[in-house]
């Protein structure tokens, strides 16, 4: 009677701990609705990467995209700063735009900033619009992209969080970034409030992401007015874009 009512006990201890488990762990998600994110799927929705209007002027502001678009009978339907640039706003790092290699890939291993925390890496799409996001030493240059952006650092590599993250990093900023999903969909995200390295990419992963990219920090916008989210503003390079041709 006495070790039946010890394996009865026990039995109670492991459902109770893994009750106990299961909740710190649902509590240790990140609330995404301090999060604005979007979900495209490249083979049916119209992504496109912009720097300089056909002027050779760059379009530095999601307004001034929006304004460009809508001349050419064209919808702005979402829309972030796509990856970080130098002070002329020239791309920092690879650039490829419609298959024509615009800034060259940069390969320094060691450097101040972001950019430099290692790995780093590249988002791009192919001509058949497949996402492909890996870190810069595993690119592999070809006549089959269409799009690249070079950014940095890796939030996401392979299923694991950069490994240069510490959970609960007191280095809080508002961050923007992007991810593929198990369905080859992409992830857009940008927090809403300051948010550190490690919850981010924590974001990312918990939504099934394995590979995941950081675009920038503080000077991050996006344009989602389906979300009821316009941030018209920014003075950036690269933009990233999802658009619709009026009827």
């Amino acid at each position: 009677m006495i070790r039946r009512i010890g394996v009865i006990v026990s039995i109670s201890l492991l459902v109770g701990l893994s009750s106990f488990y299961s909740i710190q762990s649902l509590g240790n998600r990140i609330d995404e609705s301090k999060l604005i994110s979007h979900i495209i799927n490249p083979k049916e929705q119209e992504v496109h990467f912009y720097w300089k209007d056909k002027n050779g002027n760059t379009y530095a502001s999601l307004n001034n995209l929006k304004t460009k678009l809508e001349e050419e009978n064209k919808q702005l339907v979402f829309a972030m700063n796509g990856g970080m640039y130098n002070k002329d706003r020239t791309p920092q790092g690879l650039y490829i735009e419609n298959g024509v290699r615009k800034a060259k890939i940069d390969t320094v291993d060691k450097g101040y900033g972001n950019f430099y925390l290692q790995p780093n890496g590249i988002f791009y799409l192919t001509i058949d619009n497949t996402p492909i996001i890996c870190p810069t030493t595993k690119f592999n240059s070809n006549s089959d992209i269409k799009y690249a952006t070079q950014s940095g650092p890796m939030l996401l590599i392979d299923n694991k969080i950069h490994p240069k993250f510490t959970e609960g990093s007191v280095n809080v900023h508002i961050r923007n970034g992007v991810g593929i999903l198990p369905n080859g969909n992409l992830l857009f995200a940008m927090s809403k409030e300051k948010i550190n390295f490690y919850d981010f990419a924590s974001y990312f992963k918990q939504n099934g992401c394995k590979n995941a990219l950081y675009l920038d920090g503080f000077v991050s916008r996006t344009y989602l007015p389906s979300e009821n989210w316009e941030q018209l503003d920014g003075d950036f390079g690269v933009i990233i874009g999802e658009i619709k041709t009026n009827p």
